[in-house]
Formats: C-alpha cells, structure tokens, sequence
C-alpha cells in the first residue's frame, strides 16, 4: 500500500481518534477553558496535512465534520471574551480548510458558502489575516467564472489582511491576487503582485507566522509565477520555472504536481512543443490517477483539447488516447 492509500483509508479513523481523545472530556461542561483553543488548534493543524497527499474527495467529508463540531461547541458553551476569539478565529480557519477539500472535490456551491461562513466569522473574531485569506480562496474560485469578478476579490482579500499581516500570508494573498490578473491578462499587474509576494517572503519570522500559510515559501512564488507566465501565453518565461522547480518535486504529492503540470504542458503547447507537450500530459495522467481531486483532469482538458491539432503525431496521439480511455 503506497503513501497515499495508506493516508486515504486511515484518515476518518484518525479524526474520530483525536476527536475521542482530545475533545469529548474539554467539552463535559460548559464553561470552555484556556485548554480547548490550543487542542484544537493542534487538531486542525495536524488535519490540514492530509491536505498534502489526499485529495478533497477523501478529506472534505472529515474537515466538515470538524468544521460542525467546533461550531457546536463554541454555540453550547461560556468562555471569556478572550477564548471567544481565539475559537472564533479556529472556527473560520476550519470553514476554509473544508471550503477547500470541497473546491478541490468538486462541491463548488459548498465551498463557496463555507468560505462565506468563514469571511464572516473571521470578522467577528476581529482577525483580519484570516478575513483576506477566505477573501482570497474565494476568488481563486471565482476565477474559472469570472475573472474580472475575481480580481475585485483578490484586492479585497489584500485590503482586508492589510499591511501588518505576516509574511507567508501577503505573500499567500498576493500571489493569489497576481493569478486573478494573469487570467484576465493583466501582465503589468500580475508581476507586480508576484513582485510584493516574493519581497514578503524576505521578512519571513518563523516564529510570527500562522500554521495554515507557513507552506507558502519561495518554491511555491516560483511556481505561480510559471503558472502566470504560461496562463499570460508567455512560454519561455514559464517552461524553465516550472521545469525547474517539478524536477525536485516528491511524487507522494501528486494532486499538487499533477497539477503544475499542466500548466507546464500548456506552456510547452504554446511554444509549439506538441511533443514535450504530450509527455507532460502523459505525466499528469500518471499523477492523478486515484488521486480524489477533480481540477488536474479539469486543467489538463483544454491542453488535450489543443493537442488535438497535432493527433498525427505518435507521442500526442497516445497520450490522447490514453485520455479517452
């Protein structure tokens, strides 16, 4: 059983696990301490790393249900004004993470009200970082209906989060902001948001970032920035970071590579590599095969689409007929 099967089938019973050892006895009375934020913090982070190797097909129904429990709590107990927040602020951070596993499984009406729920409660927990993030999950799905709508909310995200947010989190916003521009075909803008993305990360603190965006590091700049690059129709730009960058990228995340691969396929399809095109497509079908996600098949569509101009070739059109089947 490989590391993905192995995570996939385990995972409900990891959650029921925690959720037996670390909440059932916090929660025997109702007046919620000190104690309970911190557990469960610990629990959505430990959670949120599921998010590495599954997809949203395996994890949304666990994050949910995290999701509602927490909310259960926070409406069946007393607290002080000071814990009130600190579970306000978990509950938004869970909202998103299965707003997330949602978008990444296909669920778009859930994701979007659970990203709504999520914006609201942040607010209430007067947290401004947690505020623009769901700001910003928001329009990276709006992107793929409406663009131009997608960059109004990428804006706001960057607003809402404001200047003191940490540096993993503007640098999270921005780059999310410089995709909305590169969808419309906004070049200047988009190298400028990738721009305040990369001098963010310069000021990182270890210490001072939040759990949920301590992934975003210089790695994952690089690879938006390919990911701009190839959606602006600008392959020589995109084809050597991306390249670069997926040499070094572990299998065992393979919704995450399978992904990034496509955008280097399309690149190499603009640059008239119908060739090297086809390979990386034949990647991203090994990739995403049993992977719970449906947006590497979804992304991967409309460079299959264009190869189709090219089925005469060998390469292309196997990799073509492997799709269909």
């Amino acid at each position: 059983m490989n590391r993905r099967d192995f995570l996939r089938v385990s995972a409900v019973g990891a959650g029921t696990l925690l959720g037996a050892v670390d909440v059932v006895d916090l929660s025997s009375g109702r007046r919620l301490g000190e104690k309970l934020p911190k557990v469960l913090a610990r629990r959505t982070a430990r959670l949120r790393r599921l998010d590495d190797v599954l997809g949203g097909g395996d994890t949304v129904r666990l994050y949910l249900s995290e999701y509602e429990m927490t909310k259960k709590l926070v409406a069946g107990g007393t607290y002080t004004e000071t814990i009130q927040q600190r579970l306000l602020a978990i509950l938004a951070e869970q909202a998103q993470q299965a707003g997330w596993a949602a978008f990444d499984a296909g669920n778009l009406d859930l994701s979007k009200r659970l990203y709504g729920e999520s914006h609201g409660i942040a607010n209430q927990a007067h947290a401004p970082h947690l505020a623009g993030n769901a700001l910003a999950f928001l329009a990276y799905q709006t992107v793929g209906g409406d663009p131009r709508e997608a960059v109004a909310i990428a804006e706001a995200s960057c607003a809402a989060a404001g200047e003191e947010a940490p540096a993993t989190v503007t640098a999270l916003l921005h780059e999310r902001r410089a995709w909305a521009h590169a969808v419309v075909g906004n070049a200047r803008e988009t190298d400028a948001a990738l721009a305040t993305a990369r001098a963010a990360l310069e000021r990182r603190n270890a210490t001072e970032e939040p759990d949920w965006s301590t992934w975003v590091d210089d790695q994952e700049v690089t690879i938006m920035t390919g990911r701009c690059w190839a959606e602006l129709g600008r392959p020589l730009r995109a084809v050597p970071l991306l390249e670069g960058v997926l040499a070094g990228f572990d299998d065992a995340h393979a919704r995450d590579k399978a992904l990034y691969s496509c955008w280097l396929a399309d690149a190499y399809a603009t640059a008239g590599e119908p060739e090297e095109a086809a390979r990386v497509a034949g990647r991203v079908l090994d990739l995403s095969e049993g992977v719970a996600s449906v947006r590497p098949r979804q992304r991967l569509s409309p460079v299959l689409q264009r190869l189709r101009d090219h089925a005469a070739v060998p390469g292309v059109r196997e990799v073509l007929e492997r799709a269909r089947a």
